[in-house]
């Protein structure tokens, strides 16, 4: 294993931390059987260098210079663009790890640390960050091992961790690092900054692939907190070991199923069974939930392929971490149901761990009647569809139309619908927009959906909650694929944001009036509702009378709301400030469907009578 140097071969750099330096690398033993339990069985095959520098961190018997600085931080638009490449490696690893959890730590921490610092073991810690010649001669002896080139994964234990990071742009120009993997570390405690190393990593090195610090809350001298606290672009993993005194070990953290496969990942790339769950689907029909997400990500690429230059990088990057998540939603949803994978959405699926593995992309839409695509290209109009990111989409300068549109056109004509329909789209809800805003930007409101099957939405900003009316069909089979999809994201978002804008009952009524919703949640479900009867009118369909009945009820519990505490409260009080403003928006929402001839009307023989 640690014979002649291969060009080709992984290099792995152990750093351990204070004590004898663990002579017999007993580390090691137990990295080995975490990689074989997974399937990793190449370790022979890698160049294992684990220097012993534990005399030098009790003093030292000569001067040497600290390494100069061999990595240069990246600026401007180069520095820019290294992050969000690095942003893309690690969100690919901690796809395949999972959701990172920086965890919370634990009370007093801190001070535990700042004493064990304090105390002889530690001592050999204190002297490092604080005595510049011992820190000279151990990184010196460490980059006297190391080769000049090659592909390297670093694992910095303990003290290690921190020898890591005062390392990492020390090292030869030719070595690339592919991953680290910092367990144990204590860099999240001042005492372990000596002046300078969180300002000489305040940005990713270009020589850095990723970092991950795993840690243990019963381990005191990492349980302050994630070490992205001082470096918060690497990711943070809060693991559990065994509960004895040994909690702090190397061993006890390398035995960890998730650090090994952290390892292997930089050590080796993907095992080629993880990418078993790719299979080729079934040719089913959509539910409403796979149908939104497939048009809201075909409607992404149509505007991906109208942007140029920074900003298309920065959308393709998010659009690749959507798309990845929107079909693990899917397939996790599916599996949990019993329920097969569509072919369309099964085709989607890449492997995210792998961030220069290509991404499919989505095939044309299918075609729509119009009826049917009302809520769905309203709420893609509307909504961000590539949440959490957020990107503003700038108007083509040359054709002097919002790119969002052009691409809505091109959809609408996929869709069978003709490119004037994705026009119409815009237009209604630029209208509608207008007509309640008083010139405030459009706002992307966070849709959330809480309760498992249950008959109710709700909204970030407020208390909002939907109990369907009795003629509101599909609302049991809209409500459970919203809850399947879980809170937030896009498909959650845009579920929740088409049901508002064609549903009714009393029960949106009575809870956008409440003072748990706020004003702008009520201007955003009227504006989407409003957009919707213009477009429905705008393309010759028959009016919604719906949207008509749920505005009255809405209007009629704001004034009963505003009544109810005019009279005692203080006139330009939160409440009431919020309660005009809903009043003004429903008020205009309404003013606008009766002058445009949008007010439902029931004929009796030769007499009209209004509803």
């Amino acid at each position: 294993m640690n014979g002649a140097f291969l060009s080709n071969e992984p290099i792995l750099l152990f750093l351990h931390g204070v004590g004898d330096g663990d002579p017999h690398d007993k580390w090691l033993g137990h990295l080995s059987e975490s990689l074989d339990r997974l399937g990793y069985t190449e370790l022979d095959k890698v160049k294992v260098i684990a220097p012993k520098y534990s005399h030098a961190l009790r003093g030292f018997d000569d001067n040497d210079a600290l390494p100069d600085m061999t990595i240069k931080l990246p600026v401007r638009e180069a520095a820019k663009q290294n992050r969000r490449d690095f942003e893309r490696r690690m969100g690919a690893v901690e796809f395949r790890l999972g959701r990172s959890n920086s965890g919370s730590g634990w009370g007093g921490a801190d001070t535990v640390v700042n004493a064990a610092i304090g105390l002889s073991p530690f001592r050999a810690a204190k002297n490092y960050m604080s005595t510049p010649q011992i820190r000279a001669l151990v990184l010196n002896r460490i980059l006297g091992q190391l080769p000049r080139e090659g592909r390297l994964v670093i694992i910095g234990h303990s003290l290690g961790s921190v020898i890591a990071a005062d390392l990492v742009r020390r090292l030869p120009v030719g070595l690339d690092v592919a991953g680290m993997v910092t367990i144990g570390s204590p860099l999240a405690n001042g005492n372990c900054d000596d002046g300078k190393l969180r300002n000489d990593l305040k940005d990713p090195p270009a020589n850095l692939g990723w970092w991950l610090n795993f840690w243990n809350a019963l381990d005191p001298v990492a349980a302050h907190r994630g070490v992205s606290s001082v470096f918060p672009w690497m990711v943070d993993f809060r693991i559990a070991t065994k509960v004895d005194t040994h909690v702090h070990d190397a061993e006890q953290y390398l035995s960890n199923r998730t650090v090994g496969e952290a390892v292997g990942f930089g050590l080796f790339g993907s095992l080629g069974r993880e990418v078993e769950f790719f299979d080729k689907g079934f040719d089913i029909p959509l539910d409403m939930g796979e149908q939104y997400a497939l048009a809201a990500l075909r409607y992404s690429y149509l505007i991906n392929a109208r942007l140029s230059g920074e900003i298309k990088d920065r959308h393709t990057g998010a659009l690749r971490a959507v798309q990845a998540t929107t079909v693990d939603r899917i397939r996790t949803r599916n599996r949990g149901e019993n329920l097969p994978m569509p072919a369309l959405v099964a085709r989607l699926a890449f492997d995210a761990s792998e961030p220069t593995s290509a991404v499919p992309e989505p095939l044309p839409s299918k075609h729509m009647g119009k009826e049917d695509a009302v809520a769905l290209l309203t709420s893609l109009a509307v909504e961000n569809i590539i949440q959490p990111f957020e990107i503003s989409i700038p108007k083509d300068k040359k054709e002097k139309i919002d790119k969002r549109e052009a691409a809505m056109m091109d959809l609408a004509a996929e869709m069978g619908l003709g490119n004037k329909y994705g026009s119409d789209v815009f237009a209604a809800v630029k209208l509608a927009h207008e007509t309640l805003s008083d010139g405030r930007p459009v706002n992307w409101v966070r849709w959330v959906v809480l309760g498992a099957g249950a008959a109710a939405l709700v909204v970030v900003t407020g208390g909002l909650v939907l109990a369907p009316a009795a003629g509101l069909a599909g609302a049991a089979a809209i409500t459970s694929a919203l809850a399947s999809f879980g809170p937030g994201g896009m498909i959650g978002g845009l579920l929740t944001a088409g049901t508002l804008a064609t549903a009714g009952g009393g029960g949106i009524a009575f809870s956008l009036a409440s003072s748990g919703t706020s004003a702008e949640t009520l201007e955003a479900v009227v504006e989407r509702q409003l957009a919707t009867a213009i477009l429905r009118k705008l393309q010759n369909l028959e009016p919604n009378p719906l949207i008509w009945s749920t505005l009255v009820q809405i209007e009629s519990e704001v004034r009963r709301q505003h009544e109810r505490l005019d009279e005692f409260s203080d006139e330009t009080g939160p409440a009431l400030t919020e309660l005009k403003r809903k009043i003004v928006a429903v008020e205009r929402a309404l003013a606008y469907l009766r002058e445009n001839g949008l007010e439902p009307v029931v004929v009796f023989s030769d007499a009209v009578v209004l509803v």
